[in-house]
């Protein structure tokens, strides 16, 4: 079975890793951010061993964000960045193939214990199992 394993991070978070603190995030070392980096590198490496990795990425920071809507006349209305009221946004993700859902749980367990500075904001770690049945089934009851 195919899973979306989502990290989530909000503008306040990716300014932390950048140095510059606040009250919600205090600011990340350059030892704590090699030290984030080799905690996802190791699931990473293992995740392709174990041949259950099929893509992950990290995302940029949410002011560089972009939505786009549809306008009342039908065009597309685009907003860029930064977004002040947006809380939380994806900050990147994994795509796995594994034989469970226990076994992706294990694995979004691993991701969650991330070492991270004191204080730092803890954010969940989301599993959405990929929809993969034939479009003929999805609408069937």
């Amino acid at each position: 079975m195919k899973y979306l394993v989502m990290v989530q991070g909000s503008q306040v978070d990716y300014d932390a890793y950048g140095g510059k603190g606040s009250p919600q995030s205090p600011a990340w070392s350059e030892q704590d951010l090699k030290v984030m980096f080799a905690h996802m590198e190791a699931i990473n490496n293992d995740l392709a061993e174990s041949g259950e990795l099929l893509d992950a990425q990290g995302l940029v920071e949410p002011s560089r964000t972009r939505f786009v809507t549809a306008g009342q006349d039908g065009r597309p209305v685009i907003t860029d960045g930064p977004y002040g009221e947006t809380k939380e946004l994806l900050a990147g993700y994994w795509v796995l193939d594994c034989a469970s859902l226990e076994r992706v749980t294990e694995i979004a367990a691993r991701v969650a214990r991330c070492p991270q500075p004191a204080g730092a904001p803890e954010h969940p770690v989301v599993i959405r199992q990929i929809d993969e049945r034939p479009e003929s089934e999805l609408f069937t009851s």
